[in-house]
């Protein structure tokens, strides 16, 4: 199988052209690879890994016609889709959510440029005429990250909720490429959108219940005894993921 991945050159995209070796064929602006031109690669699946993040003027031509553009290049084919947590509005301290844990019935309230373009990316892979896996991650580590953070909250403690809360939700890169991996070729008759998450939170000490409390106490909380049985339980509900790609988190806070 060979396998198209935008975005190679980036922090996820780089990881997941090391676990596909050969099957890999890399496609990156940085190399003067250019998602708003007609793709003419022959690829037998795709993993749409390219993504503007900042505020800059062609984000939503980037990440939306740019999204069509391969769309339209796989036609027929797999389309493993980046999307991000960002769709729901909740995370950034746009708002509080409407309940949590979240998982992907949650409505999606994203109001920046960002979130919006995720939101009307997916829309258009979920019209693609063949399955598409619509991937939801949270902050994507890799092992600076870890040490980062807790220097950051050794120096200031509230840095974990303030000035805003990210429910503690963060994935491993190498996790997130592997599911990305999975994603092409596991069973499917339809299009699936998924969370993939660490399978617990960030914390200094606070379980995931009692930090949902603390920061959202007026939040509608549904999560059930799972909750008691894993106190850290990521708030991000993967087991559909887990379910469906065959995939397992290994890299862990804890």
């Amino acid at each position: 199988m060979r396998v198209l991945v935008t975005g190679s050159s980036g922090l996820v995209g780089s990881q997941i052209v090391g676990e596909l070796g050969d099957r890999a064929i890399r496609f990156d602006r940085a190399v003067g690879d250019e998602l708003l031109d007609r793709i003419p690669i022959d690829f037998d699946a795709v993993i749409h890994a390219a993504a503007l993040m900042d505020d800059e003027p062609d984000l939503m031509d980037v990440n939306v016609v740019g999204t069509a553009n391969v769309l339209a290049a796989a036609r027929g084919k797999r389309v493993v889709f980046l999307s991000s947590v960002d769709v729901l509005g909740v995370f950034k301290g746009e708002r509080a959510p409407d309940y949590l844990p979240l998982d992907t019935a949650h409505p999606c309230y994203a109001e920046t440029p960002y979130g919006r373009s995720k939101v009307e990316a997916e829309a258009l892979c979920r019209a693609h005429d063949a399955p598409t896996v619509i991937l939801r991650p949270p902050g994507v580590w890799s092992d600076a990250t870890y040490d980062r953070i807790k220097e950051r909250r050794a120096e200031r403690a509230s840095y974990e909720w303030d000035p805003y809360w990210e429910y503690g939700a963060f994935v491993d890169v190498r996790d997130l490429a592997s599911a990305c991996v999975a994603a092409l070729t596991c069973p499917l008759d339809d299009h699936a959108t998924l969370f993939v998450s660490a399978p617990d939170i960030t914390t200094s000490g606070r379980t995931s219940r009692e930090l949902a409390k603390f920061v959202h106490p007026d939040t509608d909380w549904r999560g059930g005894p799972e909750f008691d049985e894993d106190p850290y339980r990521t708030l991000l509900d993967i087991e559909p993921a887990k379910r469906i790609l065959g995939w397992e988190p290994r890299f862990s806070w804890s």
